[in-house]
Order: structure tokens, then C-alpha cells, then sequence
């Protein structure tokens, strides 16, 4: 078997695996966001907290309830790290400095988890169970909760009643019970939160442990040990509990990996299998989410529009990506069967490619390869997968949101084109509305761009880059796009464990994450305030495949024309001078 087809069967295995998952996972999330009833355990949380989750927010309660939340993720994780050299179960390490205990603290509650540390040798049991995994698991919650927020926004009925009994039927009859509330109230946040872990992310975590232990992935809280090499010498390795960290890792598409060379590893990800396994759990719930939102809408046509235009750019990055690097440039590249550089052995070009644009359209930013090593035009792809907002299918909660915040500007732009009043799911898409969606994909551009002219424009930044040219450009361009977009992967060469970069990456990450999010929220209570307006002859159906064809060009439109220029300078300039 040639490795351009063993590539594109593990591509149809992997969409047929999603096929079947997205259906019931969808619903099933659906349902958990609109139950009556809390589980006990998920009493003993509230209690212990001290939130009552029955009490119905507006945008501004639900937002305080996220930042006041993940500033305290903040300070507890980064004070675990400067203890952790007086703390048990460290493996002997020291205590983190303080300008990489912030990086990393903003990397993990933002559920970036971008690493400027080498994850074995920097990290002990203490710090990875007790910190890093915690927010793989409630950094993935939050982002989920928001996202859910929007979708009531866009639910809320005449009837004015609490979320739960928002959720309407696949056929569009309300759900019985709840009580009258409000105008504008978007649900709870703690009782988002909190059930996204123990319903979704927990067992669904639980499982692709499971799967992983039995397939070779290693979960110990051993010491380090001296470890013999082939060919001479030694090498010393540390355990830890890297299934269970694996599975939530791409479960929840946060992408930090107790190892430096993250799913390269093997005892993070030992097989072929595993790794198909690992791409497959960080697009389940993205995917899955576009069902969750048609359900929760009344509408499940409305969803499978957004489906497809996530799978439309998902597959075509793909096919894009496998094409690049396949293509033969010279006699090494044919007898290797594609760009090797890089790649490991065990999954070759074709899943290196699909991992690489999978981890980079979402925001996990595991690697099992090193897009450093991608042809020019193969690494571009990766950078402009994030540039995109991460929404194709972007992470767990983030991606919905920004692709719902795509489709209003998308349906503004109809309006215009038209010269009719824009309405999505019954709302109409007025001033207000179209001003918090500006300002949500304004803000991510901005910072990149600023960020990595500053280091571009300083004399001590590029001392940090390992290439020169058009490739060290594009490592610095990347560090930024990744950070700002919450995606964490790295392009590899750029020496970040700088005070610069550690701080600078650290306010992007920071900024990226939770700016949005305001504006998120902000639309999602203007929705909610508003009465749904029934559909006329003039409105756009954003069920059909027109509206999904007019989504994705807007998206590669907008993209296109806020980064083509830096994207010049760096990927493209090395991928057409190569």
C-alpha cells in the first residue's frame, strides 16, 4: 500500500468514526445543557464553592462568573509552580521562575497550554495532576459554557422561560417545564461549567484512557530512571500519569504534553492507532457541538449548515496539507514517498498531515510532527488553520461561537448586498449586534500583528529565532498566531523561555481568550433580549448550502485580507523560493 493511499483510508476511517459519534454526542450534550436535575456529586461542588446554580444570569453576572473563575485558575496554578520545589511528588525538581510560572499559569486556564519548558524535565507529578491536569479540564468547561450561552441567546422564546426548557426538539415543539424569568438571562454559569466536566469531559476522558493505557500509552507516578541507549550511553525518563493527561489533552483541545516532543512520544501516543484515536477525540465535540446547537435552536438543519461549513475547510485543508506534502521536490523527497523532515516513522506524511491540520483548526496544539519541518507552503497551512479563528472545527465551545459570530457577519453582509434587514435564527442583526461581532474578530488579528512587529522591530526578540529569513520570520509570526488563537502549538527553533516572550505570550494568551469572550456574552444578551421575528419572504434561509457556500468565502475573505501580508513574508516567501 502507498503511503498517499494508507493516508487518505485513515482520512475516511477518521470521518466515519466522526459520522457515527456526531449524532448521539451532540444530542446527548444537548440534553446534559437543559437537564432539571444536578447529580449529587455536582451538589457537593456547588456547596463547596458556594454558587447556587439554580440562579438565572444575565450576560454581565455570567461573564464575571467566567473571569473570577479563571483569575483564581491563574493564581493557583502559578503559585503551585513557585512552590513546587518544597512540594511532595515533584520529582526532585525546583520551583518554576516567575516570568514561566505566569506563561504557563495564562497558558492552562486558557486553555492554550502552550509550553516554553521542557514538560520532562521541568514538571513534577504534583504540579501535572494537581494543576496542569485541573485545567485540561475546566479551561475546555468554560470555553463550552460560553459557547452554550450564545446558543440560548439565539433559543430564547416569547415564553420567556429558564434554559433548560429552552431546548426545543429536532422538530421545533418546546420542551415542558421551567419557570418565567427575565429577558436577556443566559443560564448559569456554574452549573455550565461544572456539568460540562462531570458529564462530558470526565467520562468521555475516563474511556480514551482506557484506550490508550491498553495500547501501550504509559500511566505511573514512578521517579525517574536510568534508561540504556542502542547505541551507548544512557538516558534518564520520569513517568507520570500520561494516559490519563493524554486523553483530556485532546478531549477537552488543550495540546500540553507531559513530554517536549508531545504526541511524537511514545508513551503519549505508541501506534498508528493511537494516533488516529487522538485526532478523532479532539474534532468529536467540536463537530459534535454543531448538533448540540441545532437541537438546542429547534432547528437541526440550522446545525448541519454549520457542520458543513466546518468540514467543507477542515477536509479542504486537509487535501491541501496531503498535497503539499506529498508532492515530490527532488530525488529525496520520491524516495521517501513525501516531506519526511520532521515526521515520525510510525505514522509517516499522510497522518502527520491530517494530526497537523486537526490540532491547528482546532485550538489543541498537540503535534506528533514538527510543522518547523513542513515544506514553507505546508507550515503556512498550519498558520493560517489558527488564523482563521480556530473554528473549522476550532476547540471545545470556542469554535462554535466564533463560527456563530462568522455567520451573523456573514448574514450582515447578505443584508447589505441585498439592501434588507439581516435576521438569523428569528434576531435581527442590527447595530449593536454587529459591533460586538466587529470587535470579537478585530481583536486576535490585533494582537498578532502588534505582537510580532514589536519582536521583529527589537533588537533582543530575534536573537531567539534559531533561522534567519523568510523561516525565522515564520517562527516568531507563529508563536504569536498560536498564543493569541489559544492554540499552543509551537513551530519549533524559536527559543521562547525568554522574559520577553514569556510575558508577551502570556498577555496574548490572556487577552486572546477572554476579550472575546466579553463580546461573546455582550451578543449573546442582546439576542436574548430580543423577540423573535418571523420569517418572511425576504429572509435569508441560513439552512441551505448557499448560505454555507457564502460562510465559507466570507471567512476566507475576512482571513485573507487581515493576514495575506505577513503571511508573504514569511510561509509563502519560503514556500515559492523552495
Amino acid at each position: 500500500m502507498g503511503p498517499v493511499l494508507a493516508g487518505v483510508l485513515q482520512l475516511l476511517a477518521l470521518i466515519a468514526a466522526l459520522a457515527l459519534a456526531y449524532r448521539p454526542l451532540g444530542t446527548y450534550m444537548a440534553k446534559v445543557y437543559s437537564a432539571d436535575q444536578h447529580w449529587r456529586v455536582e451538589k457537593w461542588i456547588y456547596k463547596g464553592i458556594g454558587a447556587n446554580p439554580d440562579t438565572e444570569m444575565r450576560w454581565p453576572a455570567y461573564l464575571r462568573g467566567v473571569l473570577a473563575f479563571s483569575a483564581v485558575g491563574v493564581l493557583f496554578l502559578y503559585l503551585l509552580q513557585r512552590l513546587q520545589g518544597v512540594l511532595p511528588g515533584s520529582l526532585g525538581f525546583s520551583s518554576i521562575d516567575a516570568d514561566q510560572a505566569f506563561n504557563t499559569a495564562a497558558s492552562f486556564v486558557t486553555n492554550t497550554n502552550w509550553q516554553s519548558y521542557y514538560g520532562e524535565q521541568a514538571m513534577g507529578h504534583v504540579v501535572q495532576v494537581g494543576g496542569l491536569a485541573v485545567q485540561n479540564f475546566v479551561s475546555a468547561a468554560v470555553g463550552m459554557a460560553v459557547a452554550v450561552a450564545l446558543v440560548r441567546g439565539f433559543a430564547l422564546p416569547h415564553s420567556r422561560l429558564l434554559p433548560h426548557s429552552r431546548l426545543r426538539s429536532s422538530g421545533g415543539t418546546p420542551m415542558s417545564g421551567g419557570t418565567p424569568i427575565r429577558s436577556g438571562e443566559l443560564g448559569n454559569f456554574w452549573s455550565d461549567m461544572v456539568r460540562g466536566v462531570t458529564r462530558i469531559l470526565l467520562p468521555l476522558a475516563f474511556v480514551a484512557a482506557i484506550v490508550l493505557v491498553a495500547c501501550g500509552a504509559i500511566q505511573n507516578f514512578s521517579g525517574i530512571h536510568e534508561v540504556g541507549q542502542f547505541m551507548g550511553g544512557s538516558q534518564q525518563w520520569n513517568g507520570g500519569a500520561v494516559a490519563s493527561t493524554e486523553a483530556i489533552k485532546e478531549v477537552g483541545t488543550n495540546g500540553g504534553g507531559i513530554f517536549n516532543a508531545n504526541s511524537a512520544h511514545p508513551f503519549e501516543n505508541p501506534t498508528p492507532f493511537t494516533n488516529l484515536f487522538e485526532i478523532f477525540l479532539l474534532l468529536v465535540i467540536p463537530f459534535a457541538l454543531t448538533r448540540t446547537f441545532g437541537v438546542m435552536v429547534g432547528s437541526v438543519k440550522q446545525g448541519y449548515a454549520i457542520l458543513a461549513t466546518m468540514a467543507t475547510i477542515w477536509l479542504g485543508f486537509t487535501a491541501l496539507m496531503m498535497w503539499t506534502e506529498f508532492a515530490h521536490h527532488g530525488p529525496a523527497f520520491e524516495i521517501a514517498g513525501g516531506a519526511m523532515e520532521g515526521k515520525e516513522n510510525r505514522f509517516g506524511v499522510g497522518a502527520s498531515s491530517i494530526f497537523a491540520v486537526a490540532t491547528t483548526l482546532t485550538s489543541t496544539g498537540a503535534v506528533d510532527s514538527f510543522h518547523s519541518s513542513f515544506t514553507g507552503l505546508g507550515g503556512g497551512i498550519t498558520m493560517l488553520g489558527m488564523q482563521l479563528g480556530e473554528i473549522a472545527p476550532g476547540g471545545v465551545g470556542s469554535g462554535l461561537y466564533g463560527m456563530l459570530i462568522m455567520a451573523i457577519i456573514a448574514v450582515f453582509i447578505a443584508g447589505l448586498m441585498v439592501g434588507r434587514t439581516p435576521e438569523y435564527l428569528g434576531k435581527k442583526i442590527g447595530t449593536r449586534e454587529i459591533k460586538f461581532a466587529a470587535c470579537y474578530i478585530l481583536i486576535t488579528p490585533a494582537l498578532v500583528l502588534v505582537l510580532t512587529a514589536a519582536a521583529m522591530a527589537l533588537p533582543t526578540p530575534g536573537n531567539s529565532m534559531t533561522n534567519s529569513g523568510a523561516h525565522g520570520f515564520s517562527e516568531i509570526l507563529y508563536a504569536y498566531t498560536s498564543a493569541s488563537n489559544n492554540n499552543g502549538s509551537a513551530f519549533a527553533g524559536l527559543n521562547a523561555d525568554t522574559q520577553w516572550f514569556n510575558s508577551t505570550l502570556g498577555i496574548a494568551m490572556l487577552l486572546g481568550r477572554f476579550l472575546p469572550m466579553v463580546f461573546v456574552l455582550a451578543l449573546a444578551g442582546s439576542l436574548a433580549e430580543q423577540k423573535p421575528v418571523p420569517a418572511t419572504a425576504g429572509t435569508l434561509r441560513t439552512e441551505k448550502p448557499l448560505f454555507t457556500g457564502l460562510l465559507v468565502g466570507a471567512i476566507l475573505i475576512i482571513t485573507g485580507l487581515t493576514y495575506f501580508p505577513s503571511l508573504a513574508l514569511g510561509p509563502l516567501a519560503e514556500g515559492l523560493a523552495s
